[in-house]
Order: structure tokens, then C-alpha cells, then sequence
């Protein structure tokens, strides 16, 4: 017989998030909704041999078991909150860890109603027959997008006489991505923590890099001290890119050693409570920068900088992307490497090869976090809240072809924190690594 633990046996399940705050989102939404439900499930597959909450479902309701679905449908014959979980099992628990079960969920996580996840074909049908729409994100083979797929179906053949629903599949995006975007003092909370660990597991690692360490032992150290410090896990899977491996923009393999006079580039971060750090810094091996090594890497701080110095509220997330295009534009036509004007450059678009990719991205509950960066082909204004990241780069892999550009190739060289919009600038919460070609040096030396 499963034992009979309360919740102060349990471990965290809103990882230290208080219930207001999810009752605070879900009345926002539930707002929203009108006639419709909003049904969100998690998956009951492990990723990388843990299961990865889904972030939508913990945004609202703070769940994250697998196998559990949430249903909010303003007026709903159930309440307005019912939460769907595993229930419990004397021999699954054996092999898998003990669970809530619906009695101890519902009261963790304050739904109105909570049901074994074994019920949800008996009550879910039911909970969606008088919605007008569906908010729900298909894509995986799940109970809840069967039954949610018959509802759909059955409306089709029942609605133009009985006039119910529901009628349509919305994405839950339309509703939740706006309100993630913008993060409140705790998701911020988070984050900062987050920052802080990475910084500091960066920091100690860069002391230990010298010629003969592996690409993989870079990857350990850092991992495990994102744990040894406090972290769930890492945010993503760990780039560590050696010499021409730093040219290849989303490198995992991590398997080569590092040379002497290799530059490497390391893209990292923690993850605190599911809220994400994303951080690179690129440090040459043996503890200097050559004469080419230290020009890349100079102009791709200046256009780090400028990026950075552009975001404040009422900017708009393209122009943080053009400032650092901009800078990098400029400099490579200074260099040799591009030729011609920067307008043209720019038109022709003659830099990509050089910078692919672009400057910024949303962070949050998902290291790429949900939210448009533009409607209708106007950019996203920024506003407080909003956290994102500047990191510029500039590639030379061995296939790049220009006169001016034999001395660089095989560099590559990326620099990256994240930044929130305050309410009259920003804050980089990642600040405490440094970034200038000096203090990287210094900090490679052990008296950083």
C-alpha cells in the first residue's frame, strides 16, 4: 500500500513559487477566455532522462508532474480550475518515486476540481461540450489531443442543430506568450539567480582552461557546477567550440582537445526553478589573444556594448539587432574584410557569411522564450519586463572566401549576456563576468 505522506514530506512542487501567483495569472486569463477552455497538458516522457515540465502548464497552475492536464473554462461545470494528475500507484511509485495524487495535488495547487489522469477520457469531453474554442497546442500523440480532436469532430456533426461547440482550436500562445514576455519580480528573481550561478561556474572554469583540456571536461565542470551551486540543470546543452569548432554556431559535440593559440568559445547557462541564463564568452587557451584574435574580438565587444547601450523601454527589438550589425558592418570594412560602403554592405547583405544570425533573443521559462518579435512587419517595442539577450558574433569558418580575410579564419568569436528593460534602462544580469579583452586575460590568469 503507497504510504501516506503529506506535503510536508514532499519536495517543493511549485519550486518555491507561492499560489497567488498562479491564481493572480489564471484569473487573468481565465478573463480572457470568454466561452472557451484552455486545456494544457504535460508530457509523460523524460528528456535526456528527466522529465521537462511544460512551461505553459507551470506558468499558470505551477505543475509539474508528467502526465498531468489543466482545464480553465470560465463558469465551468467543475470550476473554473480542474487539474487532471497520475494517480497513485503502490508499483509505478516503486520504480518511478512517489506522487501527489489528485487529493494532495488539488490542494498544492489550488484547482477547483482534481481527477486521476486515468478518468481524463470520461471527463473531458464533458468539460469541453459547451466551450465555443479550444486553446490547445497539438503536435504530440497524447490522450488529451485525442479526446480534444473527437470534441472538434463531434461539434462538426452536432453543432448546426444542437448550436454548441466547440468549433475551433486556438494555440495557447495567444493568449499566454504576451504575458510571459513580460516577467514579474519573481520570475526576475529567478533569473538573477540564475545569472549569478552562471557567472560564477564561468568564472571558476576560465582559470582552469589550458592547452591539452578536453572540449568535454569544460562541458563537466560546468555543468556540475551549475548543480553544485544550486541549479536544477543547465538551460540547454553545453557549446564548448575549440579553434574552428567556435565557427560551427550550435556545436554539441564537444569531443576535441584545445590547442595552444585555439581561441574557445563557450555558451552556457544555468537554469534556477525552470527561468534561464544563456551566457558565451570566447577566451583564447593559452591565456593571450593574438594580434588577429584580439581585433575580432574588440569589434565584437564594441558592437556588444552599443547593442546593449540601446536597450531601454520604447526601443524596439530590431533596432538592438542593427546596432550591433551596424558596428560589426563597420568594422569589417575598416578591417579589410568587406568593401564598399555600409549602406551597401548592408543592402546586399555581404556581412552574413560573417554574422549569420541575429542579436537578440527572448529569455524566460525557455532559453528561446516565447513572445513575437514583430506583428504585422513592425518590430516589438521593448517594455519593462521584458528580458532578452545581446549576442553578437563574427564567424570565419575555412569556406569564407575575401581578400582580407586569410588572418581570420578559424576564428570565431561570440559574446553574449542577458538584459532586462527596466523601467528607465536596463540591467545585464549576467554583468559580473567580464567582457573586455583585458580582464579576460587577467581572469584566464588567475588574478582576474
Amino acid at each position: 500500500m503507497a504510504s501516506r505522506r503529506g506535503l510536508k514530506d514532499h519536495p517543493d512542487p511549485t519550486l518555491g513559487f507561492g499560489p497567488e501567483i498562479f491564481a493572480a495569472r489564471r484569473a487573468r486569463v481565465l478573463g480572457d477566455l470568454g466561452g472557451s477552455a484552455l486545456v494544457l497538458r504535460s508530457d509523460t516522457k523524460n528528456s535526456g532522462g528527466r522529465h521537462q515540465p511544460d512551461r505553459d502548464l507551470f506558468y499558470l497552475a505551477g505543475v509539474c508532474e508528467p502526465g498531468a492536464v489543466a482545464v480553465l473554462r470560465p463558469d465551468g461545470e467543475d470550476g473554473e480550475f480542474v487539474l487532471f494528475v497520475r494517480p497513485r500507484s503502490p508499483d509505478e511509485e516503486r520504480w518511478s518515486g512517489e506522487r501527489l495524487g489528485p487529493e494532495l495535488a488539488g490542494e498544492v495547487f489550488g484547482a477547483d476540481t482534481t481527477y486521476g489522469n486515468d478518468v481524463l477520457a470520461e471527463h473531458l469531453p464533458r468539460l469541453l461540450a459547451e466551450s465555443t474554442d479550444v486553446h490547445f497546442r497539438m503536435g504530440a500523440d497524447s490522450p488529451a489531443q485525442a479526446i480534444v480532436v473527437e470534441a472538434l469532430r463531434t461539434a462538426r456533426l452536432r453543432g448546426p442543430r444542437k448550436g454548441v461547440g466547440p468549433f475551433a482550436l486556438v494555440d495557447p500562445g495567444r493568449l499566454l506568450d504576451p504575458l510571459r514576455l513580460v516577467k514579474d519580480s519573481e520570475e526576475l528573481s529567478r533569473m538573477r539567480q540564475a545569472a549569478t550561478i552562471t557567472v560564477e561556474a564561468f568564472a571558476d572554469m576560465m582559470e582552469t582552461v589550458r592547452p591539452g583540456v578536453g572540449e568535454w571536461e569544460i562541458e563537466g565542470m560546468l555543468d556540475g557546477a551549475f548543480r553544485q551551486k544550486g541549479a536544477r540543470g543547465t538551460a540547454y546543452p553545453t557549446i564548448v567550440g575549440a579553434g574552428a569548432n567556435a565557427c560551427v554556431l550550435h556545436y554539441v559535440d564537444n569531443d576535441c582537445t584545445l590547442r595552444d593559440g585555439d581561441l574557445v568559445l563557450v555558451d552556457a547557462g544555468a537554469d534556477v526553478g525552470l527561468y534561464m541564463s544563456d551566457v558565451t564568452r570566447t577566451f583564447p587557451v593559452s591565456g593571450s589573444f593574438t594580434a588577429a584574435q584580439r581585433a575580432i574580438y574588440d569589434l565584437v565587444l564594441e558592437a556588444h556594448a552599443r547593442a546593449i547601450a540601446g536597450v531601454r523601454p520604447g526601443a524596439t527589438i530590431e533596432s538592438i539587432h542593427h546596432a550591433a550589425r551596424d558596428t560589426l558592418v563597420e568594422g569589417l570594412l575598416t578591417l579589410g574584410v568587406l568593401e564598399g560602403d555600409p549602406a551597401g554592405v548592408i543592402e546586399n547583405e555581404a556581412y552574413k557569411p560573417f554574422f549569420p544570425h541575429q542579436t537578440s533573443h527572448w529569455l524566460g521559462l525557455d532559453v528561446h522564450d516565447v513572445g513575437d518579435y514583430a506583428a504585422s512587419g513592425v518590430s516589438r517595442v521593448l517594455e519593462p519586463g521584458m528580458v532578452l539577450t545581446v549576442e553578437p558574433g563574427l564567424y570565419f569558418p575555412d569556406e569564407v572566401e575575401g581578400s582580407g580575410v586569410e588572418e581570420y579564419v578559424g576564428i570565431g568569436i561570440r559574446i553574449e549576456d542577458d538584459v532586462a528593460v527596466t523601467l528607465n534602462g536596463h540591467e545585464v544580469l549576467t554583468a559580473g563576468l567580464p567582457t573586455s579583452g583585458d580582464e579576460i586575460e587577467a581572469l584566464m590568469r588567475g588574478s582576474g
